[in-house]
């Protein structure tokens, strides 16, 4: 089992330099949607505004990160989106935003 997790860590990780595709408006309050290309994994900065989850597990913007999550068994199949985040199946998730760095 923790194989298959450090397995899946190195490809989410290497994946997530992918980023989105396209770069997307700024949002209301100024900031983009998406997280920069260079944004830590894990990061206040690796955050998809659009959909509500690190923009380095977001399956919406970056496809290539479902086999990941299907290798794993974290897929909704019903909704196209990972179990560990389809609010439409677990209405209680909260996913929250990590906190900005206090350094500079």
């Amino acid at each position: 089992m923790r194989a298959h997790l450090s397995i899946l860590s190195v490809l989410l990780l290497t994946l997530s330099l992918l980023g989105c595709a396209e770069e997307s408006a700024p949002t209301p309050s100024g900031e983009s949607a998406h997280a920069p290309s260079d944004a830590v994994p894990g990061s206040h900065e690796d955050w998809c505004g659009e959909h509500g989850v690190p923009e380095s597990m977001c399956t919406r913007c970056n496809a290539a990160l479902i086999p990941a999550f299907q290798a794993t068994g974290d897929w909704c199949g019903e909704h196209g989106l990972p179990e560990s985040q389809c609010r439409a199946c677990n209405p209680d998730l909260v996913i929250e935003r990590p906190a900005p760095s206090s350094g500079g």
